[in-house]
């Protein structure tokens, strides 16, 4: 009697992989975000699911499966679509470019003062910090003072700028809920040579990763209330600089990348300063286009200050 061989399955696991790994980058908002917000924490460290990609190539070349290597293409066309953009070149330097530098220099850094060097030799036309403590903030004004004559302060959120500043406010951006006094927002109007910009200056709460997944209610919350205010912007032109503690693809700032365009060209991976692993230091704009994003040099912080450059039309 003969008995029937069994159908060779070597190749059908990873190819299965290849194939899961493509629809969670195509259609990530199609995860649930509860329990434990993890549509959220997968959509925080999107671009790194790529990497799966790796060993299943290298699988299917050492087994010479060429079901494995066909399926590895549709990952790698789903990621290079979502993500290629970003590492191309910056775009060329326009006459209406404006340079920004967004930083969260940290309430614990060691040396406030070599930070605000650091920041004041970057070029930038506007620097936004978070987590200015009072006994630090002498020395980012004392240093920043010469380069960038006009600045404002507001909690724990400042901006300084080359060009004169107006109408700065509070921007209400508290969680319900906090009785703690908390003001982590502020609106200011730049005079560039190219027109008025509102600029926003926010730190969204924090997240927190444990065995339950990511808590996030908080830092969303306060991401709808920036969202609105935003959207009640009477001037045209509007320049976010922030930590909002999410990457541009998490669901949860949806409120801010739904209303404002984000950058085209650069990673810009911000936190933690070594390595970095997130980009949770933006910047966005409206009627205005970001062109690139990059990194400069680690200071005293946990996160590393980003740069953008920006084309006011």
């Amino acid at each position: 009697m003969d008995i029937a061989k069994p159908r060779p399955t070597r190749g059908r696991v990873p190819a299965a992989l290849a194939v899961l790994t493509a629809g969670l980058l195509a259609f990530h908002r199609a995860v649930p975000n509860t329990p434990g917000r993890v549509g959220s924490l997968l959509e925080s460290f999107l671009p790194w699911l790529g990497l799966a990609v790796v060993p299943l190539f290298l699988y299917g070349l050492v087994r010479r499966s060429p079901v494995v290597l066909v399926a590895v293409l549709l990952p790698v066309a789903v990621w290079t679509r979502h993500f290629g953009d970003l590492l191309l070149p910056a775009y060329p330097a326009g006459p209406r470019d404006l340079v920004v530098v967004q930083h969260n220099v940290s309430d614990e850094n060691p040396d406030p003062a070599g930070t605000a060097h650091a920041l004041a030799g970057s070029g930038a036309d506007l620097i936004a910090l978070e987590e200015l403590v009072p006994d630090a903030l002498p020395s980012y004004e004392r240093v920043l003072a010469a380069r960038y004559p006009h600045h404002v302060v507001r909690g724990t959120v400042g901006l300084w700028s080359r060009y004169p500043l107006s109408g700065a406010r509070t921007a209400d951006i508290k969680p319900a809920g906090l009785t703690e006094p908390w003001s982590r927002g502020l609106r200011a109007v730049a005079a560039t040579p190219h027109g008025e910009v509102a600029v926003y200056v926010a730190h969204l709460p924090s997240v927190r990763i444990g065995p339950r997944g990511m808590t996030s209610a908080r830092r969303d919350e306060s991401a709808e209330r920036l969202g609105r205010e935003v959207a009640a912007e009477p001037l045209e032109r509007v320049v976010l600089l922030g930590d909002l503690n999410g990457t541009v693809d998490d669901r949860g700032l949806e409120p801010l990348t739904s209303r404002l365009e984000i950058p085209r060209r650069g990673f810009a991976f911000s936190f933690p300063a070594g390595p970095p692993l997130v980009r949770i230091d933006q910047v966005m704009a409206r009627s205005a286009t970001v062109h690139g994003i990059d990194t400069l040099p680690a200071t005293g912080s946990d996160h590393l200050p980003v740069r953008a450059r920006i084309g006011l039309g």
